[in-house]
């Protein structure tokens, strides 16, 4: 069995999930985009894996936007996604970016790519900086 830590920004929330990710998307629709003020979000799902909060668990709000079943987790302090539980807790959602282990799972695919960002597109030809740019 897969042990994964993670953690928020600012590192009062911690957590372990045990158990192994089926799949990694990267999702492009607009409630994404919106969520992580970017491209698009980064997650794994799991429908066996167990979230166990560490440290910070009264730091974890969730968010389900009008209901519609678009949740997101995230610290209060810093404002950091965190993993939830989705479907009624049968479905472990996971921003990667806030696993502090590496896993060995690698993105499927996009989804919901008609709802991609009029500017995200070629973005592997533009010039790349290691550090910001003066």
């Amino acid at each position: 069995m897969n042990q994964h830590k993670g953690s928020c920004l600012c590192g009062k929330v911690t957590y372990e999930i045990r158990g192994d990710f089926q799949s990694f998307y990267l999702c492009h629709c607009r409630f994404c985009r919106k969520d992580t003020g970017s491209a698009h979000a980064a997650n794994l799902f799991s429908t066996t894996a167990t979230l166990h909060w560490l440290t910070g668990e009264n730091l974890v709000r969730t968010f389900d936007y009008q209901s519609s079943g678009h949740i997101k987790s995230f610290c209060m302090e810093c404002g950091s996604a965190l993993p939830n539980l989705q479907q009624d807790g049968k479905l472990l959602v996971v921003p990667a970016g806030c696993l502090d282990t590496k896993t060995n799972i690698r993105p499927k695919g996009h989804i919901f790519i008609a709802d991609k960002a009029d500017w995200d597109h070629d973005l592997e030809r533009i010039q790349a900086f290691p550090h910001l740019p003066n």
